[in-house]
């Protein structure tokens, strides 16, 4: 039971979902290929109507009901197209949405709705049906709607994936579309209170106790997370500046469905490192495809200076690792070692050395595909 039902508060009246999820209009403005651009109604903003551009592709010469993905840019981000054609060469069905108040090639709409910056983001005196949340979760779920509704497509094979604030939405749509089938959050994560980039810990430092409570009911992944009921995959990096390891782990630990780790050190923070993974496309041919499962940790144990933790693979493993560090202070600062680990009696264990004050374990399978466990805090 998420938070706020435990409070007589559903989060998910935060939005007419009963209208959200049902079918929508759009209209097709080119198609090149197997690639469409469409525009459809967004949510109205300060009264008046908004419209809401997107890429959408179907793989040609299908024979089959194919499965789908909806992309869900970051910050920087627009409608990428190249996003959309990379799932199509997988063989997906893909829509990419812009959250930019943007067309094609970045160019303004004449009716867009919020523009993706910080000042909206945080703005703590606009009314919730003007905020950028607000908007940009109705259009991703209303995304979803068009792709499942396209023939070719099966509605019952859908998930999404988004990179930053589009890791931020996806965590938030997880919780709220029941249709979805699985969900890949790439950096994205809730408690950005508790700790999140520097310039953002400043606005919420200059709002107000009700502000922050305000923003923190309506517009945090934590307050949707715990109602999730799929298989997510969470993916990000130990020294993120945005959405830190500790932010990443408290949100990781509310769906009550089945959750996997790909936290990697040295993963830089772009749209480009954001879809580069592997083990986005390989989740979700395992969720979607019926594909070959990633590897995975069971528990971790930390005992006299051993962690330990079963695993399942189907593939031989080729690398197994101890991720630490033994920094203090802001994860975004910490430096992280990679040490050898070993395989024994069905686990995988590493001797942690003193000073440590964060580790977990890592293992890669002979695609190369990566999984890691929960970081355990010792200090």
């Amino acid at each position: 039971m998420s938070e706020g039902k435990r409070n007589g508060q559903d989060p998910g009246a935060n939005w007419d979902l009963t209208r959200l999820l049902a079918e929508t209009s759009y209209q097709v403005l080119a198609t090149d290929g197997a690639i469409r651009s469409v525009v459809f109604p967004g949510e109205p903003y300060h009264g008046r109507p908004t419209d809401v551009f997107a890429y959408v592709g179907i793989p040609p010469r299908a024979t089959g009901p194919v499965p789908g993905m909806i992309c869900v840019h970051g910050g920087l981000g627009a409608a990428f197209r190249s996003w959309v054609e990379l799932w199509v060469r997988r063989g997906y069905a893909a829509i990419a949405v812009d959250l930019n108040a943007c067309g094609a090639d970045r160019v303004p709409l004449a009716q867009g709705g919020p523009a993706l910056n910080d000042g909206v983001i945080f703005d703590p005196t606009a009314a919730w049906t003007n905020r950028w949340a607000y908007h940009a979760v109705a259009a991703v779920i209303r995304s979803h709607t068009i792709l499942r509704c396209m023939p070719g497509v099966d509605p019952n094979r859908i998930g999404i994936t988004g990179v930053s604030w589009g890791g931020y939405l996806t965590c938030i749509v997880a919780g709220l579309d029941p249709r979805l089938a699985c969900a890949i959050p790439v950096y994205g994560c809730g408690f950005l209170q508790s700790n999140s980039a520097a310039d953002w810990m400043k606005r919420f430092a200059a709002m107000t106790p009700a502000q922050r409570q305000d923003w923190h009911e309506h517009c945090d992944p934590s307050r949707y997370l715990s109602s999730a009921g799929l298989p997510i995959l969470f993916v990000s990096g130990v020294d993120d500046f945005a959405f830190p390891l500790d932010s990443v782990q408290r949100t990781y630990a509310l769906p009550q469905s089945s959750v996997a780790f790909c936290i990697r050190v040295g993963m830089a923070h772009s749209q480009e490192a954001g879809i580069a993974p592997d083990e986005i496309h390989l989740f979700a041919d395992q969720q979607l495809r019926g594909g070959e499962p990633l590897p995975t940790f069971g528990p971790s144990r930390f005992h006299d200076r051993q962690l330990q933790a079963g695993f399942t693979s189907r593939r031989p493993l080729k690398t197994v690792s101890l991720l630490c560090t033994s920094d203090r202070g802001r994860w975004q600062d910490r430096k992280w070692r990679t040490l050898p680990a070993l395989v024994k009696n069905g686990e995988i264990g590493a001797e942690v050395p003193p000073g440590v004050t964060a580790c977990f374990l890592g293992l890669e399978d002979d695609r190369g595909a990566y999984a890691s466990s929960p970081h355990l805090a010792l200090a």
